[in-house]
This record gives structure tokens, C-alpha cells and sequence, in this order.
């Protein structure tokens, strides 16, 4: 059997590989998030850290939203040139601020996971350029995952491990094409809040039948390793 390296978090196969010089050069000074890995392999904990350093008041949105289209991109070529238009479109932050600030609460409930999906949909509100559900929902999952302590014991504002919690989780093409129909969601790529929900629904259920946190179960759709109870 593999051993799943130290990085990795439960379901995560590999690290997402990316072009750091191309992405220094590209972006600003201000963006960049501090303490990021310069190795050009990033895993999902890298990114969970920036997150982390954002809800304690010790990175920017700005930087936060860089370390996930870093990771969302990877070595995708006009990664950084997308990542750049879609800063220009909120060069203070605040309109990424005003979507994410249910998140921060330490208590957050479905309502806050649909009012920020909505608002990061809707461009009178908080939509970026070059910035669609396939990505702003990496987005929301790196704000606003709640996942459990070590050993299954609920962190802070967290509950035990496998426990039905909805989480907000990534919906991308790569998950959408490999979703049930009971998942709620068509195979498009604009889906409706309510979609979104319905498919955390969906993966909460699955992550309490089997035990595991509810990304464990996005993980297996989007790599083809999902099974039917």
C-alpha cells in the first residue's frame, strides 16, 4: 500500500504543480501571500494556511485569493494573466471582503453559505472578472471549511468527524460530470445557489454514512473513486 505523504490531507492523491517565477512575475507585490511554498508542488494544507492566516487578521483576501487560483490553476499557462484581471477587479479587496464575511463568524450557518456563493455570482455584488463558480467555489471551500481535529475531536467552531455537517466544498466541471443525479446538479457550469447546496447535502450525507469529512467525498467524485453504498 502507498503511504499518503505528511502534506496530504484524507483523499488527496497529489500536490497541485506550479510555475512559481511565472506567478512572482505576474502578480503584485501585495498579493502574493506570505510564508507560501516556493517548491512549485502546493497541497491543499499549503492553501488552508493562507486561509487561517486571513481569518486571524494576518493576510489579506487579496493574498488568500491568490493561493487558490494558484492551486485552482496550477500550471494552467494563462493561470496568472486570469489571476490578474480578476485582482484589478477588486484592487482593495473589499468586494471579496463583503462576499466572504459569513465566513469569518464562528458560527456559520447555510444561509451564510448561500448569501456568499450568491454574491460571488452576482456582479452587482461580488462577482470578479475571470472568476465563475468552478473557481469561487475553491474559493469558498478554503474560507470556509470547518474540519475536524485530529482523531475526530471537533476544532473550533467545528463538529466530530463524519457527523452529517454541510460543508461548503469545490464544484467544478471535473465534480459535476461525475455527480449523481441525486446530487442535485446539472452537468453545466453556472449552477444556481440552490444546486450548490443541494450537492453539500449531498456530500454531508455521504462523508456521515462513510465516516470521513465531507471534501474526502468531493475528492473521490472529481478523481473517478466514488462508490454507491
Amino acid at each position: 500500500m502507498t503511504q499518503r505523504p505528511d502534506r496530504a490531507l484524507p483523499g488527496e492523491v497529489s500536490p497541485i504543480t506550479v510555475h512559481i517565477e511565472r506567478w512572482r512575475t505576474a502578480l503584485p507585490p501585495d498579493a502574493w501571500p506570505d510564508g507560501f511554498p516556493d517548491s512549485g508542488l502546493l497541497w491543499r494544507r499549503d492553501v488552508f494556511a493562507v486561509a487561517q492566516a486571513w481569518h486571524a487578521g494576518r493576510a489579506s483576501v487579496r493574498q488568500l485569493l491568490v493561493a487558490v487560483l494558484m492551486w485552482g490553476y496550477g500550471p494552467i499557462g494563462y493561470g496568472p494573466w486570469r489571476t490578474v484581471r480578476a485582482l484589478e477587479g477588486d484592487p482593495d479587496g473589499k468586494r471579496l471582503a463583503y462576499a466572504l464575511e459569513g465566513l469569518r463568524a464562528p458560527v456559520r450557518d447555510e444561509e451564510a453559505l448561500r448569501t456568499a456563493y450568491q454574491r460571488l455570482r452576482d456582479p452587482k455584488e461580488s462577482r470578479l472578472p475571470r472568476l465563475g463558480p468552478a473557481l469561487f467555489t475553491k474559493l469558498l471551500y478554503f474560507a470556509g471549511y470547518r474540519r475536524a481535529a485530529a482523531g475526530g475531536a471537533p476544532g473550533p467552531g467545528t463538529a466530530a468527524l463524519g457527523d452529517g455537517q454541510m460543508q461548503p466544498l469545490i464544484l467544478d466541471p471535473a465534480v459535476a460530470r461525475q455527480l449523481p443525479a441525486e446530487a442535485g446538479v446539472r452537468r453545466g457550469a453556472e449552477w444556481l445557489p440552490a444546486e450548490w447546496l443541494a450537492y453539500l447535502h449531498w456530500a454531508a450525507d455521504q462523508a456521515r454514512r462513510r465516516g470521513v469529512e465531507p471534501d474526502e467525498v468531493e475528492m473521490a467524485v472529481s478523481q473517478g473513486r466514488f462508490t454507491h453504498d
